[in-house]
């Protein structure tokens, strides 16, 4: 990892010294290149959305929600990682970089930078100062467990203490090499981050600026972590917090059924935004593709009045469907943050695991009757809590496609007896991975592996 942290430090180099002013750079012989001084300059490296506000790629293209149409089209893909995600093969990188491993670590980076100077230094404005401070550490959690569902096996609780986490980088220092963690204490550092970030951020979800955190968006995150855990009376706790400071939802009657990209940037249901990071466009991209399609399975899934069928799809000139532009206004790449309709559904799947079927299908009811035609919407009913179960999974493999959830869904889901086994074709060859699959976990970089030495994910 040094080499990794020693270019992520060239990189803030190179940020501060293009964004900020000459005299607050303080040059230092040690591995702390550059540090800057005042709130305005932490607040420039956590503002800095190039960096900060992407997630990994491979889980969407490794995940089941787009088929690549054709074998000539599947060998015309730009680069091996694609290639090799989609059929899950066991060697993945063919030696190319993985920014789904780097960036992360990079966002971490800049998260510790900020975290020393404010642990070194008195400023005048506290509660600038805390806010920064709540934000450092919302990034770092947020990179930490983007790191953690991609590159660790799924959260067990009888096993968290023994299965590998990762390298815990808590400080700036480029020329220190950690050891993986236990996953148990991977995410109880991710939720040590969030309890400070709570205790410091704004309650409320900035309008214009949903690069930067909130309570709401800490609630939010902790929500979706505990639903990925399986602990899901503290899914269901924060879900609710999280409707409390937060719960607009967008009446997609008032949304264009043509246009390509029918939502602006800071769409009402944006919590926390983030992206697909800048890689992989041929199978994770939006927009007009003659080389994939979306899943059938899911695209059939949809109603006639439902208007997710022509707000999230268009049909190419091969009749065949893509995805359309999400919360992202007119971004190419997904959507990947945390927004309300997740929440809704998170609150109605945690009501039907603990039995409440009723009040699990009014909770989804109040999401779809936002998605359906004015007047046509009929309210779902459930005959039993397994039952109302399987209808709120299907609204979420339909309302959160595209958002890089899948992947870690299917992790989850057959850690507790799904039993979903995916499958792809190639070449009149075909391709499937099993539930509990040792390739769900991607394997760490080589060059990761070979500079810090540390233990590899078993493929």
């Amino acid at each position: 990892m040094k080499s990794i942290y020693k270019y992520q430090c060239l990189f803030l180099m190179i940020l501060l010294c293009g964004a900020c002013k000459k005299e607050f750079l303080d040059k230092k012989p040690s591995s702390n290149i550059l540090t800057p001084t005042t709130l305005v300059e932490l607040r420039s490296l956590l503002e800095a959305s190039d960096v900060i506000s992407s997630t990994g790629g491979l889980p969407q293209i490794s995940a089941d929600e787009y088929l690549i149409l054709s074998t000539s089209n599947y060998l015309a893909l730009p680069n091996a990682v694609q290639r090799n995600g989609y059929i899950w093969s066991k060697e993945l990188y063919d030696g190319e970089e993985v920014n789904d491993w780097n960036l992360p670590f990079r966002q971490i980076f800049y998260a510790n930078s900020v975290l020393d100077v404010l642990n070194r230094s008195s400023f005048a404005d506290k509660k600038e100062s805390d806010i920064i401070r709540g934000w450092a550490c919302f990034v770092r959690a947020y990179a930490y467990y983007d790191l953690a569902r991609n590159f660790c096996k799924v959260y067990r609780a009888e096993t968290a203490d023994t299965d590998l986490g990762l390298p815990l980088r808590l400080k700036p220092d480029v020329d220190v090499s950690e050891k993986r963690s236990s996953l148990k204490k991977t995410f109880n550092q991710i939720f040590d981050d969030l309890n400070i970030a709570a205790a410091l951020l704004d309650a409320s979800v900035p309008p214009l600026n949903k690069n930067r955190p909130s309570k709401t968006a800490v609630m939010a995150l902790k929500s979706r972590i505990y639903l990925y855990m399986g602990d899901y009376n503290n899914a269901e706790l924060y879900a609710d917090s999280t409707i409390t400071y937060h719960n607009k939802l967008i009446n997609y009657n008032n949304v264009s059924t043509t246009s390509d990209t029918p939502f602006g940037y800071n769409a009402d249901e944006v919590i926390y935004q983030t992206t697909h990071l800048v890689a992989y466009s041929a199978t994770s991209g939006t927009g007009n593709r003659l080389d994939i399609e979306v899943n059938p399975e899911i695209y059939l899934l949809f109603e006639q009045n439902d208007l997710r069928k022509s707000i999230f799809f268009r049909t190419n000139s091969l009749g065949k469907i893509n995805i359309k532009r999400g919360y992202v206004g007119a971004g190419s790449y997904p959507f990947t943050g945390l927004a309300t309709d997740e929440i809704y559904l998170i609150k109605a799947e945690c009501l039907a695991r603990k039995g409440d079927a009723i009040a699990a299908i009014d909770k989804l009811n109040q999401l779809l009757i936002n998605r359906y035609k004015t007047n046509l919407f009929l309210p779902l009913t459930a005959t039993s809590p397994a039952d109302a179960l399987q209808k709120i999974l299907n609204e979420r493999r339909k309302e959160l496609l595209w958002k890089s959830l899948r992947w870690s869904d299917l992790k989850r889901l057959n850690r507790d007896g799904e039993n979903i086994i995916l499958t792809r074709s190639i070449n009149n060859v075909t391709y499937t991975l099993p539930p509990g699959d040792p390739r769900y976990v991607f394997p760490i970089p080589n060059q990761e592996i070979t500079l810090s030495g540390i233990q590899q994910n078993p493929r």
